[in-house]
């Protein structure tokens, strides 16, 4: 039953987050540009804005539902979950952004669907169970996650699509961030963590806000959609000592790795 609840937890998170999501580019793309050398400024333009302000609210209740089913279930079964959302930002972009999906975005968001939807299958035996993460471990993820993020915003980005360099720094970082999070529900010393998770988030926001004004839906929100949920189920599995069957579900596993990569990879891809 607890895990039950945790699954549901998640999926109701992911629907939260990425209606949250595609709420704020839509918001995001009709203001004044923003700018970190105008950090004040750029945040009051988006608190006055009320659809943004809604998606926002929207989306901190979906971070909500996430803490509280990773309180509840293993973090790789969450994010499997989780990991949907995909597909629910593709339908998005198209219903309510009015945005016309490429041929070569479509089938990023069919490989990468297919990938999670492997991913489920694998994961889906039963508990991977999981034990405490060393604090060194963790640290050394947050880390290594940080230097990722700063290298895709700034000398990856050139060579993607527009914003992709951008939602893929925020996708790194609120991986981090979840990573963290996991950490921190253990209890105890644990909520150490607290500022870290705070600290990923944060930067993750301000990554995602900037990128929505360069780019398109899944380009940004769709590239970090991926990598949030990707990154905490490799994270499971070498942080958090959860299973990697050694059978056939194992092989899928890999499998669903492999396509989520080349869907995030279509997505990104600068066009020419």
């Amino acid at each position: 039953m607890t895990l039950a609840a945790g699954l549901a937890a998640a999926l109701g998170s992911s629907l939260a987050l990425n209606w949250g999501w595609v709420e704020q580019h839509d918001a995001a793309g009709g203001l004044p540009p923003l700018s970190l050398r105008r950090p004040v400024r750029s945040l009051a333009a988006l608190l006055r804005d009320r659809r943004w302000l809604v998606g926002f609210v929207v989306g901190l209740g979906g971070w909500a539902a996430y803490v509280g089913a990773l309180a509840l279930a293993p973090l790789s079964l969450v994010q499997a979950v989780s990991a949907g959302g995909i597909g629910v930002l593709a339908l998005l972009a198209q219903r309510v952004s009015g945005e016309r999906l490429g041929v070569r975005e479509r089938r990023g968001v069919v490989v990468a669907v297919v990938g999670l939807v492997l991913l489920g299958l694998s994961l889906w035996g039963g508990s991977p169970g999981g034990r405490h993460a060393a604090w060194a471990a963790l640290v050394a993820w947050v880390a290594v996650s940080a230097a990722a993020a700063a290298f895709a915003a700034g000398p990856a980005a050139r060579g993607l699509a527009a914003g992709a360099g951008l939602g893929a720094a925020a996708g790194v970082l609120y991986a981090a961030g979840d990573v963290a999070t996991k950490g921190a529900v253990a209890g105890g010393a644990a909520v150490a963590f607290v500022p870290a998770v705070l600290a990923a988030h944060g930067l993750a926001f301000v990554c995602l806000q900037l990128g929505f004004q360069r780019g398109r839906v899944l380009a940004t929100a769709g590239v970090a959609t991926l990598l949030t949920n990707a990154l905490p189920i490799a994270a499971g599995i070498a942080l958090f000592g959860e299973r990697v069957p050694a059978d056939a579900a194992g092989v899928t596993r890999m499998l669903a790795f492999a396509c989520v990569v080349v869907g995030a990879a279509a997505l990104a891809r600068a066009d020419g």
